[in-house]
């Protein structure tokens, strides 16, 4: 039989999606699972979106530019303005969702054996898309009992060798919440300028930001222009995850030219998907409120609902839509495969992301549990109680079995 690559197996499963047959069984078998482990919202897309795609007018569903649409480009513009990013069109980049756009950046920016700092907890997709792009992720971690704050920089100075090329953050941050400060933005970008690193500034999450102070775009920071790579997407802020449709930025001309090859490779982004999110940037500001003031009801209820149960520990997210909390289990990922198999609390059970698939380091991560509050309030609210019951019954299992 022939054999499957390295790169194959060395290929992570993804700690999102890992149990989902297990979800399947469970429903197969009558039972209502509460999803909280995937950040697939369930609020609806703008209707400006909608209204475009049952309208679509062609004879012909055609190749789009490599680069994206023009228009679509130019009203990106608009909108980062808004912001106080400030572009041009052929800064911009249109790719199959975020997920392309690191992707991208990885393969033209590192060779292989290349490395990427990056704080952990982390997106485990950075991890597959490195493995792709034959490049090493060396992790540097935070803590949730400080709040998944960045360390200090002499953490990170002493990660920096001759293979370092980047660093790579997510702000606000997925899978903590966590949103980064203008100190801790100040200090990537002197370790960024010091050692002529890229900065990969995973930012798709910043119309989620729930606090007063002020949101620091890596575009933000002065004297590192050309080493930002700004990744974006539409599927969180529109609810339009299944159109793929995402942005590279970048002021780096040279390095824009590489990612065109590969745009080029793989002919175009998605012709519908760009109708719709273009469009969708004429969203009312109605819309955009209404959103934003529903994730900050069901955070409120997320974490106020876990921090009541006993043994539970979740910091305050400041951003984006997740949590990681911490469980008074011993393996987080036995928990959760174990409420999808063998427990149901009036036919209902919970299915959450265990949050050891979010670090690199082993043995971390292995009682906390990520959440994703893009449930209704109610729903949350019972997710909660079924959750409460669970760890109530295994506990008293294993304390069961211990004895």
């Amino acid at each position: 039989m022939p054999q499957i690559s390295d790169r194959g197996i060395a290929m992570p499963a993804s700690p999102i999606r890992k149990l989902t047959p297990l979800a399947n069984a469970a429903k197969e078998r009558g039972i209502h699972v509460f999803h909280l482990n995937i950040g697939q919202p369930d609020l609806p897309t703008p209707q400006e979106g909608l209204d475009v795609l049952k309208t679509i007018d062609r004879s012909v569903l055609e190749y789009s530019p490599s680069q994206g649409f023009k228009s679509y480009r130019e009203k990106l513009v608009n909108y980062y303005a808004k912001y106080n990013i400030h572009l041009t069109p052929d800064d911009i980049i249109v790719t199959c969702g975020g997920s392309e756009a690191v992707l991208f950046a990885f393969m033209s920016c590192l060779n292989p054996g290349d490395e990427i700092i990056v704080p952990e907890p982390a997106y485990a997709n950075y991890m597959a898309f490195a493995i792709s792009a034959g490049a090493k992720i060396r992790t540097i971690s935070t803590t949730i009992e400080e709040g998944f704050s960045l360390p200090k920089v002499e953490q990170f100075e002493a990660l920096i060798n001759e293979h370092t090329r980047a660093i790579l953050i997510c702000n606000p941050n997925n899978p903590t919440g966590y949103l980064y400060t203008r100190r801790e933005m100040n200090q990537i970008r002197d370790l960024v300028k010091k050692y002529d690193l890229y900065l990969f500034s995973d930012e798709v999450y910043r119309e989620f930001i729930y606090t007063g102070s002020p949101y620091i775009s890596a575009c933000h920071l002065e004297g590192i222009e050309q080493n930002v790579v700004l990744i974006d997407s539409v599927s969180k802020r529109y609810s339009e995850c299944g159109i793929r449709v995402g942005a590279l930025i970048t002021k780096n001309e040279n390095l824009r030219k590489a990612v065109m090859k590969f745009c080029q490779a793989r002919l175009s982004p998605p012709l519908i998907g760009q109708l719709v999110a273009e469009a969708s940037i004429d969203a009312s500001e109605e819309y955009l409120r209404d959103t934003y003031d529903e994730y900050v009801e069901r955070r409120k209820t997320l974490i106020d609902g876990l921090n009541r149960i006993p043994g539970v520990y979740s910091p305050i997210p400041m951003g984006a839509f997740y949590t990681v909390a911490k469980l008074p289990v011993d393996d987080a990922e036995k928990f959760c495969a174990w409420c999808l198999t063998d427990f149901e609390y009036e036919g209902q059970t919970v299915m959450m992301a265990p949050a050891s698939g979010f670090y690199t380091t082993p043995g971390l991560g292995r009682d906390q549990v990520r959440i994703a509050y893009v449930l209704k309030q109610q729903d949350l609210e019972r997710a909660l109680f079924v959750l409460s019951k669970a760890l109530e019954t295994y506990n008293a299992l294993t304390h069961k079995d211990e004895a």
